[in-house]
């Protein structure tokens, strides 16, 4: 386990449990919400995004923790292990409530805690059915990667309570 990545439903925890995994493991850890989006929360341009993403590849070992599509493939292609958080639509919306108006090392900037995105809220609902097919699929593609799938938190914590041991 030395090329790490951890994807999920937006509010399933992906960045919480990479930066545990991190501490566990001294992996060095990259968020791709930091690669992809600026402070003043316009998007960073492609190339400076795929960049800082190759950037990061090019290490001996690293954590990449985020989605996006675009490069999911990329990432796959290069890792040796993924971490999936495949979570209920309702878990990761709660999430979503609970991180609101925090500080967090994972997003260039604080998301107002009295604000709900409608467009985000909105793809997070539609997930399961739209995206988790697709993420599925690219996983069964690349199935000769060390894939470990949590279908609750509750099954993640447990992992990473053992790797403490």
């Amino acid at each position: 386990m030395k090329k790490i990545i951890v994807i999920g439903c937006p509010g399933s925890g992906k960045s919480t449990f990479a930066k545990s995994l991190h501490e566990i493991t001294g992996i060095e850890l990259f968020h791709l919400d930091m690669m992809y989006w600026n402070s003043d929360k316009t998007v960073a341009d492609k190339s400076v995004f795929l960049e800082r993403l190759s950037n990061a590849m090019a290490k001996s070992e690293w954590i990449i923790d985020g989605n996006y599509g675009s490069t999911m493939e990329l990432r796959l292609q290069a890792c040796d292990t993924v971490f999936f958080l495949d979570y209920p639509s309702d878990v990761c919306l709660e999430g979503i409530r609970e991180r609101r108006g925090k500080p967090r090392t994972d997003m260039p900037w604080i998301e107002n805690a009295d604000e709900e995105d409608t467009e985000f809220i909105v793809f997070v609902k539609s997930y399961n059915l739209e995206y988790r097919p697709q993420v599925l699929t690219l996983l069964e593609k690349y199935s000769e990667k060390d894939i470990f799938v949590f279908k609750s938190r509750k099954e993640a914590d447990g992992f990473l309570s053992k790797m403490r041991i």
